[in-house]
């Protein structure tokens, strides 16, 4: 069994700050590619942000500048770093690990039920 939780949603006002926490525990190998999606009402899941194990990471146009990917491989633990937060990166956050069990063949993707962020005066 594996579980990844997140944490750190919550009400902001527009040009606040968040910072989403997501640990991953369980029967886990190794894990590659640990990253942030999210999903506002109405719109398809998009990426927000990924990290490789290496720690280069990959971000969505629309939050460049302004959130922060990083990871602690140790504690198998990503987070995301939300700065200058718009009333349009209001959504339900999912974190996302693409990784390898003790008892598996393969690598797979595993989810968090998801955090929601609200950015709102």
């Amino acid at each position: 069994q594996v579980q990844l939780v997140e944490s750190g949603g919550g009400l902001v006002q527009p040009g606040g700050s968040l910072r989403l926490s997501c640990a991953a525990s369980g029967s886990i190998l190794s894990i590659n590619t640990m990253g942030w999606y999210r999903q506002a009402p109405g719109n398809e899941r998009e990426l927000v942000a990924i990290i490789m194990s290496g720690g280069n990471t990959i971000s969505a146009d629309s939050v460049k500048g302004r959130f922060t990917i990083s990871r602690d491989n140790a504690k198998n633990t990503v987070y995301l770093q939300m700065n200058r937060l718009k009333p349009e990166d209001t959504a339900l956050y999912y974190c996302n690990a693409n990784l390898r069990t003790t008892w598996g063949p393969s690598t797979m993707d595993y989810w968090g039920k998801g955090t929601l962020v609200t950015v709102s005066s």
